[in-house]
């Protein structure tokens, strides 16, 4: 069992784990999405009524990542590994609500965000979508967005 010292650390690292995600997303949807890896990103540009799309290669990758941590760090003695594995996968399922369930409405369910964070979010994703191609872009985080994207008219329906 882990003493309190190691559990308040190893939950740092879980909380710094999730925010630092957000900057690996943004660099591998800058530099890997619009870039070498767009064969796989490109249909995630294209509004189809398809249930998977290629782009969910990138998602089963880090969640397949999330759980290899979770499994070696809770079967290695609740080590640190699955505290990074649990912060993978927090925001995993950070993207999956807002990018995946709010935004693209990939599970349809009768939700229209209120928050202006969220709705900010979802209004620069918007603005990645319509101005993004294969190698150039804008807007290239999922959990966060500047405040220059703020839009008080703003009300996602579907995308």
């Amino acid at each position: 069992m882990l003493d309190t010292t190691l559990l308040v650390i190893y939950l740092f690292v879980m909380l710094l784990t999730f925010l630092f995600m957000e900057g690996v997303a943004w660099f591998l949807h800058k530099y890997v999405m619009h870039g070498f890896g767009w064969f796989l990103h490109e249909d995630h540009h294209r509004y189809t009524k398809k249930r998977f799309e290629k782009n969910d290669v990138f998602g089963l990758f880090f969640a397949g990542l999330s759980i290899i941590l979770i499994f070696t760090g809770f079967f290695g003695g609740f080590d640190i590994r699955l505290f990074l594995g649990i912060g993978v996968a927090m925001y995993g399922a950070g993207y999956f609500l807002v990018h995946d369930i709010f935004f693209h409405r990939r599970v349809k369910i009768k939700y229209r965000p209120k928050s202006k964070y969220i709705r900010r979010v979802l209004y620069a994703h918007s603005f990645h979508h319509q101005k993004s191609t294969a190698h150039e872009g804008i807007c290239f985080g999922f959990l966060y967005a500047s405040k220059k994207y703020a839009n008080p008219e703003y009300n996602p329906t579907s995308a």
